[in-house]
């Protein structure tokens, strides 16, 4: 049995919208700044150590549309290709880019699969699918890089309808570059 393990990059305020794309919105690649080697060494550490990804649909079709083409970048573009992917989606019809599409109840197919694979599932990005997979408890761990940027505008990880959560702090980075990497695990609430 796997955990589901919630990878974010958030900025100050909390936006988790485009860190990488800088055509999504008006701040979108406000993460670009900060990647580093130290930044790429842990995020190819990261990939390798987990069996798949679990993704929402415009988050799967943003990376299906850049990393196909990409090489290099310490062996993260190989794994990000060869990695299963896991896409929840009302919508697509089909996933050609190693991906089996879920179209069914996001909560319950994610449910499965934690029982049937043998390492973790990573959720990266994917804003809809995180909030459900959060209001639903299923996120054994949380990554979040968070980056000295403030936006004040656009989609944040933790929105109005997060529920009330107690985490237990698991451990705690600070790279050079001044992104900090809280790992956090939930604690039952009374």
């Amino acid at each position: 049995m796997g955990k589901i393990i919630m990878q974010q990059f958030i900025t100050l305020d909390g936006v988790m919208q485009a860190p990488g794309d800088l055509n999504e919105f008006e701040y979108g690649g406000w993460q670009l700044p900060y990647v580093g080697e130290e930044h790429l060494a842990l995020i190819v550490e990261q990939a390798y150590a987990v069996e798949a990804l679990l993704l929402g649909r415009r988050t799967y079709e943003s990376f299906a549309a850049a990393w196909p083409s990409a090489t290099g970048m310490r062996g993260l573009a190989d794994r990000m290709n060869g990695i299963s992917k896991f896409v929840a989606s009302r919508t697509l019809s089909q996933a050609d880019w190693n991906a089996t599409i879920i179209h069914g109840d996001a909560t319950e197919e994610a449910a499965k699969l934690k029982q049937e694979l043998r390492g973790d599932l990573l959720v990266v990005g994917s804003g809809d699918l995180a909030q459900t997979l959060m209001n639903n408890h299923l996120i054994d761990e949380y990554r979040l890089w968070v980056h000295p940027v403030i936006l004040g505008r656009g989609q944040r990880l933790f929105r109005g309808e997060s529920e009330k959560a107690a985490m237990r702090l698991m451990d705690s980075k600070a790279l050079k570059s001044g992104v900090t990497i809280h790992t956090y695990q939930p604690e039952i609430m009374n």
